[in-house]
């Protein structure tokens, strides 16, 4: 649950630093009163720290998480 949240928070990050470099319009700011806001910082933080996070799935093995998850699948039909 946290991976997707992480990765759902570093797509809204990805966006708006595409709509900073294409447009030169940072939707968070606009939406939240300032790159100053405090909202708007707090969001800031918390795409940094998704990114942190997403650093680990780079090192994960998915193979033995994926062959967990198809084996308790079996044992609980």
């Amino acid at each position: 649950m946290i991976d997707k949240i992480a990765l759902t928070l570093l797509i809204v990050g990805g966006l708006n630093w595409g709509s900073v470099g294409i447009f030169q319009f940072d939707l968070v700011a606009w939406i939240f009163g300032g790159q100053t806001g405090i909202i708007s910082r707090i969001i800031y933080i918390l795409v940094g720290l998704s990114a942190i996070w997403c650093i680990s799935l780079l090192f994960r093995d998915t193979e033995d998480e994926t062959s967990v998850d198809s084996m308790s699948q079996r044992t609980h039909a």
